[in-house]
């Protein structure tokens, strides 16, 4: 997470200077005093300062308004519903505990019912680019308030795509894990059974960050990966249906990213996607939005229904008459479904789709909310119904306005998303290779599962000097000499920078990372080793290369 120096009351400071100067108040649902949060914040500083470990101490965070903070009143975006919680939400006190300050809660589609942003009696929440467009919802005010810089990170919540379509209209990271890893307790639901309590941050290490201090440990460890290249489950644009002027193109553009990457792409059939996410509202399932407020939301509608958004209140109240026959029925069908769309993906890593179909204007949604609102969810609905997790990244712009694309993988593949994430968003780094990470070595595994690519190879300058070192697996030591050296042959790879740092954390002794001379003359990161390590090695610089000692003993 981004830190400020001067420390926690500093970037409290900082935080409520920028929301004044932005002036969106219709992000916000309750704010918190200034003064109570920088309290907060000095606490923080002293613990930091007698050595407590706080990973995210520095930051500011932004809660969703369906989300319980003690001390604020939890909402779900209807003033009548309001209640004064006691504690936090488990999400929002692991947090806290980690150091981030909580500034308020914020606006959503009421009852997080919807993904426009705009079904709120709080207002309206402008897109953080252009306001005369939506920001996307349920969780409005969380997004646009990371994307304006208000704060450093913000809780969602996602049922249909609640976490992500937001994500991708204000140029910004939503990151979920499948239904049930994240607590759910203290959140008022949409759909109790497909809830997740999603992050929202500016990079996908952020989002990672945070995902893990809210986040369960994992019930099962992640399905196995085989071996080879990233394999990403890339549809056709043509299967695509409907999208933005550009957007065809836009998506097409990410796709060759991952496969310039190195990633493996393959066409799958969209068809039992498609119709998981048309059950979410058009099915029985829909009956679970009612079981969780429906008898609030008739009350009020005999009273006076003056606090309530309408289109909400349609949906839900329609639910209400939804036989229970029906339900199960849809629950068969889904797992029938689940069963092909699984098939389809395969053994892919993840598959990428566009986050969502179009960027309506306040107007075109008000013309036709429910249908919008449909559009919107196309590429979004299945994903909880299915058990996956997902990831909506920033993939350009199109017209000037952030474009978006979305990772979709297994249950408890978060980390390989994050991966597959930074191929699009982070520029690579070189290393250059020498032994046991080698194409075909050993070690070279931890390469492609880090995202790494062969790029050539290539031979150092005349300057080094090679050594087998007595290791398990048997690895090389290349060492830069004064005298003597002579140029030694290798691979060039690239990889994500959070991959490069995963691998030099990892790096067992002797070995070392640092700048290696190319035959050309450049300079790149390679695998080096130290000196120290030298004596009583023996020295195969006659060799000339790895392969060419393991080939002749």
């Amino acid at each position: 997470m981004s830190t400020a120096p001067a420390g926690a009351v500093e970037r409290v400071r900082r935080a409520y200077e920028r929301i004044a100067a932005v002036d969106r108040p219709e992000v916000w649902i309750d704010l918190r005093p200034q003064a109570e949060a920088e309290a907060e914040a000095a606490r923080i500083d002293d613990r930091a300062a007698a050595g407590e470990h706080l990973p995210l101490a520095g930051t500011v965070c932004a809660v969703k308004g369906n989300i319980d903070v003690a001390g604020l009143p939890t909402t779900a975006g209807c003033p009548d519903y309001a209640y004064l919680p006691e504690r936090d939400a488990p999400a929002v006190a692991r947090l806290r505990a980690a150091g981030t300050v909580v500034l308020g809660t914020t606006n959503l589609d009421q009852f997080a019912t919807g993904l426009v942003g705009t079904r709120s009696p709080y207002g309206a929440v402008r897109n953080a680019f252009d306001p005369e467009r939506i920001s996307g919802g349920s969780s409005s005010g969380s997004a646009v308030a990371v994307a304006l810089g208000l704060v450093d990170l913000a809780l969602g919540t996602d049922t249909a795509g609640s976490g992500r379509v937001p994500a991708a209209f204000n140029g910004i990271v939503g990151l979920k894990a499948a239904p049930g890893r994240v607590p759910t307790e203290g959140v008022v639901p949409a759909c109790a059974s497909l809830d997740c309590v999603s992050v929202f941050a500016r990079t996908v290490g952020e989002a990672e960050a945070a995902l893990r201090l809210v986040a369960d440990p994992a019930p099962v460890p992640p399905p196995a990966r085989h071996p080879g290249p990233w394999r990403i489950a890339a549809p056709d644009a043509a299967r695509l249906g409907t999208l933005a002027d550009g957007w065809a193109e836009a998506y097409t553009a990410a796709a060759d990213r991952l496969a310039a990457a190195g990633a493996e792409l393959r066409d799958l059939d969209l068809a039992p996607f498609d119709t998981v996410a048309a059950m979410l509202y058009q099915g029985a399932f829909v009956a679970e939005r009612y079981a969780a407020v429906g008898e609030f939301v008739d009350a009020l509608t005999e009273k006076d229904g003056a606090g309530l958004d309408p289109v909400v209140a349609g949906i839900i109240r329609a639910a209400r008459d939804i036989p229970a026959h029906r339900l199960y029925g849809d629950l068969a069908e889904l797992a029938r479904l689940r069963d092909l769309a699984l098939a389809e993906l395969g053994d892919a890593d993840a598959l990428l789709l566009p986050t969502t179909t179009w960027h309506p204007t306040f107007a075109e949604v008000a013309a036709d909310p429910v249908g919008s609102n449909a559009r919107l969810g196309r590429f979004t609905n299945s994903a909880n119904l299915l058990g996956l997790c997902a990831i909506a990244v920033p993939a350009g712009t199109v017209d000037g306005l952030p474009f978006g694309v979305m990772l979709v993988g297994p249950a408890g593949t978060e980390e390989r998303l994050g991966a597959l994430a930074r191929l699009l968003t982070e520029p690579p780094v070189r290393l250059a290779v020498f032994g046991a990470h080698l194409t075909g070595q050993p070690l070279n595994g931890q390469l492609t599962a880090l995202g790494g690519r062969f790029c050539t190879a290539v031979r150092t300058g005349p300057v080094y000097r090679l050594y087998a070192l007595d290791t398990v697996p048997p690895k090389p030591g290349i060492v830069r000499v004064d005298e003597g050296g002579t140029a030694v042959a290798g691979e060039l790879w690239e990889l994500p920078a959070a991959g490069l740092g995963t691998l030099l954390a990892a790096l067992p002794h002797p070995m070392a990372l640092g700048p290696v001379q190319l035959a050309d003359g450049t300079r790149t990161p390679g695998f080096l080793c130290e000196p120290a390590a030298l004596p009583g090695a023996e020295d195969i610089t006659a060799s000339g290369d790895w392969r060419t000692h393991l080939s002749n003993p």
